[in-house]
């Protein structure tokens, strides 16, 4: 039998798998927010293996229909880049919301994975922090070399301590585990005075 858990993870990821962009990993496409939710909800069990049912939905969602509301659709400054993050967590909260109601999960519930998806009361609540950690660990070990690629030092130099700051003792712990390239170990080193 399909458990409630189950269920809703199939639906994430069906929403998820009708990304049209695209993302090769180990020689295999992949749609990219499917791909993401998948390397989210592997990093936090590694990380957090007894993680509630809440954040382990919260980390599968956390971009979920992202390709559905276009960073172009926002002024491109900085004012817009930051509306458009405010705008795409609660569409990310509201489409979780809707799957967790047809499944069945109470409100109590369902309000939990919005707060987190939000990401609520940072360094305050303690899931949001771990779910915080996780996505910083997913950035530094798949999405920061394409960065390392497209900015200069000066501007991954300050992306790199931003991540770092968000993140708790035990985030930075396993990020300084990841199996990093020479050339971005020494970037992460020279950006935290490491």
């Amino acid at each position: 039998m399909t458990t409630p858990f189950q269920k809703a993870s199939e639906w994430i990821d069906a929403e998820n798998a009708q990304d049209p962009n695209i993302e090769i990993d180990q020689n295999t496409e992949y749609p990219k927010e499917l791909l993401y939710s998948n390397r989210m909800y592997q990093r936090l069990m590694e990380f957090e293996p007894n993680a509630s049912e809440e954040i382990q939905i919260a980390s599968k969602a956390q971009h979920i229909c992202r390709w559905k509301v276009a960073r172009e659709s926002y002024p491109m400054d900085r004012v817009g880049y930051l509306k458009w993050r405010e705008e795409l967590k609660k569409f990310h909260a509201k489409t979780t919301a809707e799957i967790l109601e047809k499944d069945g999960y109470d409100q109590t519930f369902i309000d939990r994975v919005s707060f987190l998806i939000e990401k609520k009361l940072l360094k305050k609540d303690a899931e949001t922090q771990l779910l915080e950690d996780v996505i910083c660990l997913v950035f530094l070990d798949y999405y920061l070399d394409p960065f390392v690629h497209k900015h200069d030092e000066e501007k991954l130099k300050n992306i790199i301590k931003k991540t770092w700051d968000k993140m708790s003792e035990k985030g930075h712990e396993a990020a300084l585990k990841i199996n990093y390239s020479e050339e971005n170990l020494n970037l992460i080193k020279a950006s935290l005075g490491l």
